[in-house]
Parts: C-alpha cells; structure tokens; sequence
C-alpha cells in the first residue's frame, strides 16, 4: 500500500507530427491521503491548508464543491461516471500552490479497496480556460494489466490548441512506491502522436524532505505554467496547427 510522500523526477513530452518536438523538465509532485490531509498539511510551519504559505493544499483545486470533504466529492463524481468508489484508501499525486499559485494540468487519484487493490484511477485533467473534467480509469477501459497498467479513454475536453479533439488517449500507472511512472499518449486516427511520461522516485513524508524539495523547485506551479508558454510559442515558431476551442472561446495555451 503506498505511503504519502514527495515524488521527484522529470516529466518529458514528445511530439511526432506534424513535427517532431521533445523536451524534458525536473518536476516534484506530492501523493497525499485524502482523509489525511489537515494532518500532513501540518507537518511544517511552510504548509498549510486553504491558507496561504510557501505550499499549501487549496480544496477549490479538486473535483466538486470544496465546501464537503474529498472522498465525498470523489464518490458523487464517481457515481456520475457511473464508477462505485473502492472503500479502501485514496491517495492524490498532485502538485500544491505555493505561495498562493497552483495550476495542476492533471492530478491522479489511486483509489483502493479495503483488500488492498487499486480497483480505480481517476485522472483529473484542467485547462487554462478554468475548466476540469475527470477521467475514471477501472477494467471497464482497462487495456493491458500488469506492473503497468493501461487505460483508454476518449478525449472529452479542449486542453492543448495544438491538438484537436478528435483524439483517444491511453493512460499507463504503476502504482505509487518507491518510484513510479505515469504516461499518457494521444491516439489520432489509431497512431500515436504525442507522449507525455512522469518518471519519480518517492521520499517520505516529512518537514526535512519538503524544505529540500522546496530548496530545489521554489515555484514548482510558476515553473509549469511558464514552460507551457514558452513550448507554446516554440510550437507557434515551427507552425503546428492550431486549434480553437469548440466553443469559440479564442484560445489559450496548453
């Protein structure tokens, strides 16, 4: 069964067509109990809970009304996605805002039964349009198991004006330990033309661990919100088409 901890490691994007393009960043995220949270969110004087500090855990940055509990919140979206919420732990990878600022591209929630299986994974992706919609993972789409499994899920929300919405994505987790890997590919017309891939290594839970973490990536939301930009406008400069909202909306990078 995982334990909450801090994941450090890279995240890397590859894109193969219309153009090739690639790069790689180091990231942290943290893997949070959610019936823990107040708790954890007190193991340092630089963390907190819907208050401001260097890091702090906000409610309004997670599936429904802030005001009720996560796991609450978890099992009405879940049902809404016709998914019967395991009735075991639920651990959260996501990133925190720190010093005020969060803006999470997708968070994952690994949901487990009281036998100590992952029966769900929920993938809960936004926008820079404020939107958020949610991706349940179970072996109703489940595409291979194993030490990684795999998912597919059609796409149900603008995200990146450089992807169109015609697309079908295909999840990969190992479950949380001592590292972990997340990826996501993009699937248009039954080829693969973009891959995301998470690759951590966990440390525990602790005030001595997030002030490293903290000494390392000061910004760490600042930081993802910057390097969409700027990829955007590299994109932009190698003439990748681009693709507006459905609703109109104009568009937004990522």
């Amino acid at each position: 069964m995982p334990a909450p901890g801090i994941y450090l490691g890279t995240l890397s994007h590859r894109r193969f067509t219309p153009r090739r393009h690639e790069f790689d960043y180091p990231i942290f995220m943290v893997l949070l109990d959610v019936d823990r949270i107040p708790e954890l969110m007190s193991v340092s004087r630089l963390t907190s809970r819907n208050r401001f500090n260097w890091a702090s855990f906000d409610d309004r940055d997670h599936v429904g009304d802030p005001s009720l509990p996560l796991r609450t919140r978890l099992e009405t979206d879940a049902a809404a996605n016709g998914v019967a919420l395991p009735d075991g732990p639920i651990y959260l990878l996501t990133h925190l805002r720190y010093l005020g600022y969060g803006f999470n591209p997708v968070s994952f929630f690994y949901c487990y039964g009281k036998d100590g299986k992952l029966g769900a994974v929920l993938s809960e992706v936004n926008n820079t349009f404020g939107e958020r919609t949610s991706y349940w993972l179970t072996e109703r789409n489940e595409i291979e198991g194993g030490a990684l499994r795999k998912f597919r899920a059609a796409k149900a929300m603008h995200v990146s004006p450089f992807m169109p919405m015609e697309l079908e994505y295909t999840f990969g987790f190992s479950e949380p330990g001592d590292a972990m890997t997340v990826y996501m590919n993009t699937i248009d017309h039954g080829e693969i033309n973009f891959d995301a891939t998470l690759r951590m290594t966990w440390r525990a839970w602790s005030a001595a661990n997030l002030r490293s973490a903290l000494a390392r990536h000061p910004l760490m939301t600042l930081k993802v919100i910057a390097a969409i930009h700027w990829q955007a406008l590299v994109l932009l400069v190698k003439k990748i088409p681009v693709f507006t909202h459905p609703t109109g909306r104009g568009w937004k990078v990522w």
